[in-house]
């Protein structure tokens, strides 16, 4: 079989977001543990440069074998790089080599999505989102895609830049999306996202109100939060793995450091909430955050889905 060499794609061409969303709870469904090997991504400091991210896996469910590589230059134009290598995993030979910044956007959404389903309130109408760079943009699409929000509310950096998102998003997605300020966007919103390269809280637990489900998405290393210690207190926490969520999210490190929280704080991983072996959400009034890092897992699932949806293409 020749290998697929991709460009840089987006959902109308391989992927859809709503067959993402599907893929990736199914997978975290099953029993992954014994079918997948998933090591914690290796880390690579570039002498202060820059920061290399290799993140394999294989699993014989899917089947497939990959590794994703992920670059991070602070002073670079495009500060995010990253690219999917998957293999046949009989004979070992390249399948496909892809730039996977897109591949990367929506199965950090779509695993939001999953999370969404399965602890945010059935009668959620209003999505926020903190950021205005490619994560908050893949959130949108994909949560108002698989959702049923009827108003989005957006607070970026600036009013500026909120503004002029806004009203991009909402014209290429034809739906209602709103500048706001950090407060209003807590404290209105049902389920917010938050998809910033702040290392510090951008907003308060005590803005937020009963019944709110967070999905922490921006924040990746021990030193770094995007939410205070009041909203982890506050919260019933998932985390999509426990070694890399008690390994690499400040989110919950910080708080824990500080005596707020326990690691027992953590009540259940995105497996066990969606094969049903643990709750979600147990009231509406409940708050709830996932602790979204991101994992090879679904970036093997979703590269897999993206080459099988290439090669049935290629063939009509």
């Amino acid at each position: 079989m020749r290998a697929v060499v991709m460009r840089e794609f987006g959902p109308p061409e391989v992927l859809q977001p709503a067959e993402v969303v599907n893929a990736i709870e199914a997978a975290f469904a099953r029993d992954y543990c014994a079918t997948a090997v998933m090591p914690v991504r290796t880390r690579v400091e570039m002498a202060g440069r820059g920061v290399l991210l290799v993140m394999p896996c294989y699993d014989s469910a899917v089947p497939g074998l990959g590794t994703k590589l992920v670059t991070f230059f602070e002073n670079a134009a495009e500060r995010v790089q990253a690219s999917y290598v998957l293999l046949d995993p009989v004979s070992g030979k390249l399948r496909a080599l892809m730039a996977a910044n897109y591949l990367t956007d929506v199965r950090t959404a779509a695993t939001s999505a999953v999370a969404t389903r399965h602890m945010a309130r059935r009668d959620g109408k209003v999505l926020g989102v903190f950021g205005t760079g490619r994560q908050a943009r893949s959130h949108i699409e994909v949560m108002t895609a698989v959702g049923r929000f009827e108003r989005v509310l957006v607070c970026g950096s600036s009013a500026e830049r909120s503004q002029s998102f806004a009203a991009a998003m909402a014209n290429e997605l034809g739906v209602a999306v709103e500048p706001a300020s950090a407060h209003t966007c807590a404290s209105q919103s049902d389920v917010i996202c938050t998809c910033t390269n702040s290392s510090t809280p951008i907003l308060e637990g005590e803005w937020l109100r009963p019944g709110t489900h967070l999905n922490l998405v921006g924040a990746f290393q021990p030193d770094k939060r995007e939410v205070d210690s009041e909203t982890m207190r506050r919260a019933r926490v998932v985390a999509e793995t426990y070694e890399s969520a008690l390994a690499e999210a400040g989110d919950l490190l910080i708080p824990i450091r500080e005596g707020v929280i326990s690691r027992e704080h953590v009540i259940a991983d995105l497996h066990e909430i969606t094969s049903g072996k643990k709750t979600g959400r147990t009231c509406s009034d409940e708050i709830t955050v996932f602790k979204n890092l991101g994992c090879a897992l679904e970036d093997l699932v979703t590269a897999a889905l993206a080459c099988r949806n290439a090669e049935q293409r290629a063939s009509t």
